[in-house]
């Protein structure tokens, strides 16, 4: 009976999750589709018209392109980053080391909204304004990304370090060949972070661009909502297609991150 309850309990959490993308999809394809009527889960002669409309509204590919360049890069920068500067924390030791990792876990405190004037400021002395480096700039590092996988460092023993240094190996060979397959569920999660947190910036790319060829899906979102009037189809079929990547890197890190602590340990 526990079971059963425990497995309710799941499903309904489950539903409620899910609810919202699933009136995301029925909104997309219901004709003339409004949230001013409240969820409908039947829908009568359902229709794509609202992802023709979006394909004829703006340049779909292109800001789904963008998209996927600057959350790709800035994902994998920020893993880059992220390892080399998590290991030197947990592993080198040089002076004042807890103060400058706890400075820089300080910057976590900082809101995007308190950086955005200088940031802008910076890109413009600079000339990088309205370019797809001023999207990336800001996400190459993440506090919040080293943080989490200098613990994941910290898990792993020192003892593995010591018998590689025996063998002549160096901080970077320690590094790929020991560290990085051992923290790979870390690697996973902080992926996932980076990627979602790229994928749906706002305000930065609403600063910083200009040029339509340079938008991104959220800043391309916004331009459908009108001033009086807002065609709601459209804009959840915008929502299904921003959506449905993000679930995917999900899906993918998922599978990582179970089949790494499936396997932790020592080998």
């Amino acid at each position: 009976m526990r079971r059963f309850w425990l497995y309710a309990a799941v499903l309904i959490g489950a539903a409620v999750m899910l609810f919202p993308f699933l009136w995301t999809v029925i909104t997309s394809i219901t004709p003339e589709g409004s949230l001013a009527d409240g969820p409908k889960l039947i829908v009568h002669n359902p229709t794509l018209d609202a992802y023709r409309t979006l394909l004829d509204a703006m340049p779909i590919w292109r800001i789904l392109i963008n998209s996927l360049l600057i959350a790709g890069a800035s994902t994998v920068l920020q893993l880059i980053t992220g390892s080399m500067a998590a290991y030197g924390f947990a592993r080198l030791h040089f002076p004042l080391k807890n103060v400058v990792f706890g400075c820089y876990l300080a910057t976590l405190m900082v809101p995007l909204q308190v950086l955005v004037v200088p940031l802008f400021i910076e890109m413009k002395t600079l000339n990088l304004q309205d370019t797809y480096f001023a999207l990336l700039a800001p996400t190459i590092a993440s506090a919040f990304g080293v943080f989490l996988l200098r613990q994941a460092v910290t898990a792993v023993p020192t003892e593995l370090d010591e018998a590689a240094t025996i063998d002549g190996a160096g901080h970077l060979r320690i590094f790929t060949t020991i560290v990085l397959p051992l923290i790979r569920p870390a690697l996973a999660t902080v992926a996932v972070f980076a990627f979602m947190g790229s994928w749906n910036s706002f305000l930065w790319p609403l600063v910083v661009i200009r040029s339509p060829e340079f938008m991104t899906l959220p800043l391309g979102l916004s331009t459908l909502q009108g001033q009086f009037t807002t065609q709601w189809d459209v804009v959840m079929a915008g929502s299904v297609v921003s959506i449905v990547p993000i679930a995917v890197v999900y899906l993918l890190a998922q599978r990582h991150i179970i089949a790494g602590v499936a396997h932790t340990g020592i080998k």
